[in-house]
């Protein structure tokens, strides 16, 4: 008799866990990140900003490109005339200005990826609030990001791009 409680109790009780389990099934959702960042508002500005670095970057560069073509044709068409030890300083002022321009340049690719995280970083994080406070106000466990390819497979999910663009205001 007490084997006959044990087996039924431990159906009854594995009965009651796969209800369990079956009731906290996980809810997936998805979204275009990329589009979504595309539709923040905000770009504009962003736009103006980091075209504006970058042009001042590019003024820069150029000044620094003159410099050396100027440098370098006064070389060219006074070498013949000049001593060695004018010719040696002036090649090595050639040298400097090179290898200042390649500086710059490291230096510029760098300060522009830096400002355009500078720039992005407030609404990418904006958007990412939004797509959590989505998922938990409607019981999401995982959303995942569909416009980086990481969705390898999945039966149709929910989109919830409308649901975060609501939350954000973006029409």
């Amino acid at each position: 008799m007490k084997k006959g409680f044990f087996i039924i109790s431990l159906i009854v009780l594995s009965l009651l866990s796969f209800n369990v389990s079956a009731q906290s099934k996980a809810k997936f959702g998805h979204i275009d990140f990329a589009k979504l960042y595309a539709d923040m508002p905000g770009q504009d500005s962003i736009k103006t900003v980091f075209e504006k670095f970058t042009q001042d970057l590019q003024e820069t560069f150029s000044e620094m490109t003159n410099e050396y073509q100027t440098k370098l044709q006064d070389y060219q068409s006074n070498m013949a005339t000049m001593s060695n030890l004018i010719r040696q300083n002036k090649e090595r002022e050639i040298m400097d200005i090179q290898t200042r321009m390649e500086n710059f340049r490291t230096q510029a690719e760098e300060e522009l990826q830096q400002k355009e995280s500078e720039l992005t970083a407030p609404i990418i994080e904006k958007a990412r609030e939004a797509v959590k406070t989505i998922a938990k106000e409607h019981g999401y466990t995982y959303i995942f990001n569909s416009s980086e390819g990481l969705l390898l497979y999945s039966d149709p999910g929910d989109d919830i791009m409308s649901l975060v663009k609501k939350k954000l205001g973006i029409d």
